[in-house]
């Protein structure tokens, strides 16, 4: 059960537009809070709240070194959100194999 909690948090972190602008900016390289700030059109209040959700979910986790929290995403829990879509997927297309399958047999010609 503690796997869908972390699961549930990560896509609950993610249903956000501007959580998934941070994670893809810190997919690109670790960031400080004032860099991944910069872009966004909100307070630095609010990016900090946002920064919270994300490590409370952990997919970013941050670092204070003096003034400066460097924020860097956590691969392994990505990695665990993509295993979870992955098998979706791979269910969906297996049924969906079957069904084409089904679909490619030859019509019997021979009603009753």
């Amino acid at each position: 059960m503690l796997q869908y909690q972390a699961l549930d948090q990560a896509f609950m972190a993610l249903s956000d537009p501007t959580r998934r602008a941070m994670v893809e900016r810190l997919s690109l390289g670790p960031a400080s809070v004032s860099d991944l700030a910069g872009p966004l059109p909100m307070s630095m209040s609010a990016v900090a709240q946002h920064l919270k959700v994300l490590e409370a979910s952990g997919l970013v986790v941050s670092e204070k070194v003096g003034r400066v929290r460097t924020c860097r995403v956590e691969p392994q829990a990505l990695s665990a959100a993509e295993h979870w879509l992955n098998e979706r997927r791979r269910t969906a297309e297996q049924r969906l194999d079957r069904l084409g399958a089904l679909l490619a047999e030859p019509e019997d010609k021979e009603t009753p």
